[in-house]
């Protein structure tokens, strides 16, 4: 089948958008009674931005807060902030690529709340800084209680982030999430108690974070590390190590260069 000039076009200025969207009608023919879904949030739209925004707002509707109304916020805020998108595609790549359940580009954008709610959050930090805090905390709300995923606008977190199962995620206020970094679920980013001001994790790039760790207090861990699975971590990780058991200690090398990537959990 021949490829319309428009598509080659889309292709060589938007790979992921191009895949994303040849997928979906690719979906349709195998699966019509997901048609309406698929055409909905991918087909019926110009641009990944459109598209994205469209899904969230689907997703994070409530009855005192419409769909239009978030698709219209979300939508202002990527065109106001093109970073947006681009960590998006970041992050749909990074699930391809690291979750074996992720077999199409498509996936994470019509049934992976962990990628969903990655991006909900983007939204609601961006209004978070530009001191919209009502409705950064509506986002936030309504991610945690539709994906079960809590993340403070105010905290930072990278490109190329995959949350695998997402199921009990909490990332703190102040907490810091470095680029190319995947977690497993029931992560907690957290503080150690009342204090007020700077006072959750550091977590530098390429980091792995194994299901159920806790991360507590202002501390730092370092590029490259693996957390491994129930392990509780009160003290800095120094890079490229791996630590385990509660309280969490250093038990080895991380195995790899990049532990995020290749997602290897056995010590």
């Amino acid at each position: 089948m021949s490829v319309a000039p428009k598509d080659q076009a889309l292709a060589k200025l938007d790979p992921v958008w191009s895949r994303i969207r040849d997928e979906a009608r690719d979906m349709v023919e195998r699966e019509p009674l997901i048609g309406s879904l698929v055409h909905a949030t991918v087909l019926h739209h110009e641009s990944f931005e459109d598209a994205l925004s469209y899904r969230i707002a689907q997703k994070l509707a409530a009855a005192d807060m419409s769909a239009l109304i978030l698709q219209d916020i979300a939508r202002q805020i990527m065109n106001e902030d093109t970073g947006i998108g681009a960590a998006a595609r970041a992050d749909a790549v990074a699930v391809y690529e690291r979750d074996p359940a992720c077999h199409l580009y498509v996936q994470p954008l019509l049934f992976f709340k962990g990628f969903l709610a990655v991006q909900a959050y983007r939204v609601g930090s961006a209004l978070w800084k530009q001191g919209r805090r009502e409705a950064a905390w509506f986002i936030q709300m309504r991610a945690s209680e539709v994906f079960g995923v809590d993340i403070h606008p105010g905290a930072k977190v990278g490109r190329g982030i995959m949350i695998d199962h997402a199921h009990s995620i909490v990332i703190g206020e102040t907490a810091v999430v470095g680029d190319n970094c995947s977690m497993l679920h029931s992560v907690t980013l957290g503080g150690t108690g009342k204090t007020d001001g700077d006072r959750h994790p550091k977590v530098g790039n390429g980091v792995l974070i194994g299901a159920g760790a806790k991360i507590l207090g202002n501390i730092s861990i370092g590029h490259c590390s693996r957390i491994a699975a129930g392990s509780v971590v009160l003290a800095d990780v120094p890079p490229c190590k791996t630590v385990a058991g509660v309280p969490a200690k250093v038990v080895g090398d991380a195995g790899c260069d990049q532990p995020s990537l290749s997602m290897d959990q056995i010590m």
